[in-house]
């Protein structure tokens, strides 16, 4: 792993998804680098929580419209769109959550992959 699709590193590919999700007001952003964890699905999980689906729905749109502008890249997979509970964007390398509050909560992915080293992000001000 290492580089999404061969072209930029998983680190950057993370940055940027973190810079799609400041745009959106996204709170509690954390990013998981899982790349010393056996067996895991990424090299890194950005993860984040909203307020309401219409700010789940923005902040995954941001995402995608930053990377595409950024990189040129479309996820590879997209799942959670009908629903907006919790938006998966699939970069291979790096994968995005976008939850609402009571969602993350309840999937708890920072305990899940308890052994992945954890950022936290500070608020964009």
């Amino acid at each position: 792993m290492g580089k999404t699709k061969g072209l930029i590193p998983a680190e950057k590919l993370s940055e940027i998804v973190v810079h799609g999700m400041q745009e959106k007001k996204a709170s509690d952003i954390v990013v998981m680098d899982l790349r010393n964890v056996a067996n895991s699905a990424a090299d890194f999980f950005v993860i984040c929580s909203g307020n309401s689906d219409t700010q789940v729905e923005a902040i995954s749109d941001s995402i995608e419209k930053q990377v595409l502008t950024e990189i040129s890249e479309s996820p590879w997979h997209v799942e959670g769109r009908t629903n907006l509970e919790w938006v998966l964007l699939d970069y291979i390398d790096v994968v995005a959550h976008v939850f609402k509050r009571d969602s993350r909560e309840f999937y708890s992915l920072e305990n899940l992959w308890g052994d992945a080293t954890s950022v936290a992000i500070a608020e964009a001000g």
